[in-house]
């Protein structure tokens, strides 16, 4: 056996060792996480809720200001800004559609 093949050989041996631990630390299994007591599903907040209301409209209250608002909030909201605490608002009341002639 030369001193290359020998060389060759430990440095396969070598690949295998380094291929081996990196495959038993992909399939490691994480440590199991204490159940917290803490409930699982948050209580609705008023955004929530505005943005519901919003959603139910029809396209006639698309140009509303505070839904425009409350979307923009929740943009906010979605990229990690802080949401600021929107107060409700009633539904919009739709103008009496009349022709006066």
């Amino acid at each position: 056996m030369d001193r290359s093949d020998f060389w060759r050989a430990v440095a396969m041996v070598a690949l295998l060792g380094v291929f081996m631990a990196t495959l038993s630390y992909i399939h490691r299994r994480p440590a199991s996480r204490p159940v917290s007591e803490a409930p699982a599903i948050s209580a609705p907040d008023d955004l929530s809720a505005e943005l519901r209301r919003c959603r139910a409209l029809g396209p006639e209250d698309a140009e509303d200001p505070h839904c425009r608002a409350v979307w923009e909030e929740n943009r906010a909201r979605f990229f990690g800004r802080p949401a600021r605490p929107l107060l409700p608002q009633a539904a919009p009341a739709t103008s009496p559609a009349t022709n006066v002639r």
